[in-house]
């Protein structure tokens, strides 16, 4: 989430940020049916398994099986200590692509050490029974080059691209600029093989084995990421105060943070635009005043089929979702749809069903499906 401001710079801003913001847009009725599941201690991510079932983190340290006919919840067991606070815990969770066979999962989470906490992404083995499972032979794959405290800003999300390489969004834990070094793996999008090797033809392999991880640099709190029909990589991130963020993602791209922003530091202090700076790549979509996106799928389904093709974005303080029209390089925001809770991540099913969870104490995994 964002960072926490005075009272009257939060006012003044404000004031600032509204002025700013494109007219807008209104909110449609619902357009789905909503079918809750099961509920959930600050749940943070999701996955499907073969046999329908989801794989659901919390962000104390639970990873949890759901059967959703049943609605029942077993816990998984063996999962790494996990450094709780801030924005820190459990985060995401993703299957090896070829799980039915191998039985592969990832998880991604903040852990404690020298200087505060960092991101780290482990690989292991599920094995599950009718209500429960455990992990084992768990393997660190990857973890920040560097710690801090604070508890802010880890993103982490991981996902595999049509090519099976692994993609895993490295927030800049709120330091700013590590998202600009090269012997920093803060701010960047990393590619890697299954094995957590760095994936041939990444664009700065040339200049060492950190920066060989690297697919993109200057990101501050890329919370989604998705790829489209084409295979082209997108990402939703957080900006400061305003300017949150909608990039298509494309290798060697340097997003530019915190040198531009469309968004401005918390204390008031104005920040160059990215039309000041045409060196970096500039959003294809940005919010002021902001939406926290908190995930992303790019739409393939048919069970909504005017949205094929969209981004779907959950917004925390949005309270909804948001969409956004995609055509060629270009984007813009088209519908918002309250839903009066933050909402944390999202997933399309293999039927098209669009799912969401929310964020928070109490947080409800929802099945989405047309009216």
């Amino acid at each position: 989430m964002h960072s926490t401001i005075s009272l009257a710079n939060a006012l003044a801003l404000a004031t600032c940020a509204l002025a700013l913001s494109p007219p807008h847009l209104s909110t449609r009725q619902q357009p789905f049916k909503t079918t809750p599941i099961t509920e959930f201690a600050e749940p943070w991510a999701f996955a499907f398994l073969p046999d329908a079932r989801i794989l659901v983190t919390e962000r104390k340290g639970n990873l949890l099986l759901v059967d959703p006919t049943t609605k029942s919840k077993g816990t998984i067991t063996g999962v790494p200590a996990v450094a709780y606070a801030g924005q820190g815990g459990l985060h995401d969770v993703a299957l090896h692509p070829n799980y039915a066979n191998n039985s592969i999962a990832y998880i991604s989470y903040a852990e404690s050490g020298s200087g505060g906490a960092g991101c780290a992404v482990t690989r292991a083995k599920l094995s599950l029974t009718a209500t429960s499972g455990a992990l084992s032979d768990l393997s660190v794959i990857w973890r920040h080059s560097q710690r801090a405290t604070g508890g802010l800003q880890f993103a982490c999300r991981l996902k595999f691209s049509p090519d099976n390489a692994l993609y895993i969004s490295s927030g800049e834990i709120n330091q700013m600029h590590p998202a600009q070094s090269m012997t920093s793996n803060l701010g960047k999008m990393i590619r890697l093989y299954d094995n957590g090797t760095a994936y041939a033809g990444n664009p700065f392999a040339s200049q060492g084995a950190l920066q060989s991880q690297f697919y993109s640099l200057g990101h501050r709190n890329p919370l989604g990421i998705d790829f489209d029909a084409q295979g082209r990589l997108w990402e939703v991130e957080m900006g400061p105060f305003g300017g949150d963020e909608l990039n298509l993602v494309q290798p060697g791209k340097n997003y530019g943070w915190p040198l531009v922003s469309e968004g401005r530091h918390y204390n008031g202090t104005l920040i160059p635009k990215h039309s000041t700076r045409p060196e970096f790549a500039a959003p294809k979509a940005n919010w002021v005043p902001v939406i926290s996106p908190a995930g992303l799928i790019i739409y393939k389904g048919n069970l909504f089929s005017s949205w094929k093709g969209n981004a779907i974005i959950t917004g925390l303080s949005a309270q909804g979702l948001v969409r956004v029209s995609i055509t060629g390089d270009t984007a813009a925001e088209v519908q918002r749809i309250a839903m009066g809770k933050r909402m944390r991540g999202i997933r399309e099913d293999k039927d098209g069903a669009i799912w969401v969870i929310e964020d928070g104490a109490g947080g409800r995994l929802l099945k989405l499906t047309p009216n």
